[in-house]
């Protein structure tokens, strides 16, 4: 199978990363453990930082352990030794300053400068195709919940697609919760509507645990017909289970997120082969860790007869995650991209923390990953253990003859 090749899949880790990456997952893969830690890490971004303003003896080993297993660096400059490192086995990068939700005006258009900036980064580099940003980092999470956003929020949202259009850099607005999601869709179709009219710029988020989102995607797709415009999808499961069941059961209404498991991805599915049939309007970026799915879209791709490296499908995996599915499938040449967070410590706590509360839910992908990992470990070994003898057989035929 595509996704056993641990060769491939690893060839980029050091022996030294692959046996941290085992340890981190081992501890990933330990929901008690996790919940300790991850408690531990909230107490020390809020306590420690806070008083001392610096970087401890804790920060330097965290740095060294979980910060670049799943981040690539602490700016631009120090993150482009990852993704030209990506980039060599045909790996695509998008960069994200990791910062989660902001508190007034002035925080927000920080971060909309921020996002610009990395906008126009990107425009300097081949393989950095994608940004993206995250709608609360940029306005109020109240705010959103309203029906129509306030115009700080809108001119944000303009600011970044606009320049996202004149560098031609892709931009990827991630989803939010359901409650609030109806007004970053409105948003959203409306950028898309200005500055999708002759490439795909502006991507929404799709998180296809809700069982309303297929029906969303078909009427996107009539109103792009009707307005002329392209459509950019960014497909994923979704973030938020827990949180969204949990509003629901509170104030008694039905729950957005589909029935099961099984449900969820049976609607991803149904979701990327909808966008597959209709690539003339639509552009897939599609975030899975699922190799099921995955050997679905390969399926599709062939039996649709789609060219691999078409501009308009993109196949993505998380920084640090599942590097057996992201370089095979770049090394069978489709367009493959890893998201790479980056931004000091403290300040990308919170999605690390997220990271790992994720992945402990995610069991059977945890055990996935190890599987792999210790298959690699025990190539590895059995590769130097066969080289050194077959060296000291060459010795020995070298060797003087009285």
């Amino acid at each position: 199978m595509l996704f056993d090749n641990t060769k491939i899949g690893f060839d980029l880790k050091s022996d030294f990363e692959l046996k941290r990456a085992l340890f981190l997952f081992k501890v990933i893969s330990n929901s008690t453990i996790t919940k300790i830690g991850t408690s531990l890490l909230k107490l020390y971004s809020s306590i420690w930082f806070l008083f001392f303003k610096q970087y401890d003896i804790f920060s330097a080993i965290f740095l060294e352990q979980i910060y670049r297993q799943f981040c690539a660096g602490l700016d631009h400059k120090t993150s482009m030794k990852t993704v030209n490192k990506l980039f060599s086995k045909n790996v695509y990068s998008y960069l994200h300053y990791s910062v989660e939700g902001g508190k007034n005006d002035a925080s927000f258009d920080i971060h909309c400068q921020s996002v610009i900036n990395s906008i126009e980064f990107a425009s300097t580099k081949k393989n950095l195709p994608f940004t993206v940003f995250k709608p609360t980092a940029i306005g109020r999470i109240t705010e959103y919940e309203k029906s129509d956003v306030n115009q700080s929020i809108y001119n944000r949202f303009d600011r970044i697609c606009k320049i996202a259009f004149e560098k031609n850099i892709k931009i990827l607005i991630d989803a939010e919760e359901s409650w609030v999601q109806d007004s970053i869709d409105n948003l959203v179709e409306m950028m898309m509507k200005k500055y999708n009219k002759e490439n795909t710029i502006v991507f929404n988020t799709v998180q296809m645990y809700r069982h309303d989102r297929l029906d969303y995607l078909k009427t996107l797709l009539e109103s792009a017909k009707k307005n002329n415009f392209k459509i950019g999808v960014k497909l994923v499961r979704g973030a938020y289970i827990e949180k969204e069941n949990k509003r629901a059961k509170s104030l008694k209404y039905e729950s957005p997120i589909c029935v099961s498991k099984q449900a969820t991805d049976a609607n991803f599915d149904k979701g990327v082969d909808y966008i597959l049939s209709n690539l003339n309007v639509f552009s897939l970026f599609c975030g899975t860790h699922n190799e099921e799915s995955l050997y679905k879209i390969i399926d599709s791709i062939k039996y649709k007869r789609l060219e691999k490296k078409s501009n308009k499908i993109w196949l993505a995996q998380l920084y640090g995650m599942s590097d057996h599915i992201t370089f095979n499938l770049a090394n069978e040449n489709f367009n493959v991209i890893k998201y790479l967070p980056w931004g000091p410590i403290h300040q990308v706590l919170p999605y690390l923390i997220r990271r790992a509360e994720e992945n402990t839910s995610v069991k059977g992908q945890t055990s996935r990953e190890l599987s792999l990992i210790r298959n690699e470990i025990s190539r590895r070994k059995k590769v130097k253990k066969t080289g050194l003898h077959l060296k000291k057989k060459k010795a020995r035929k070298s060797g003087p003859h009285l």
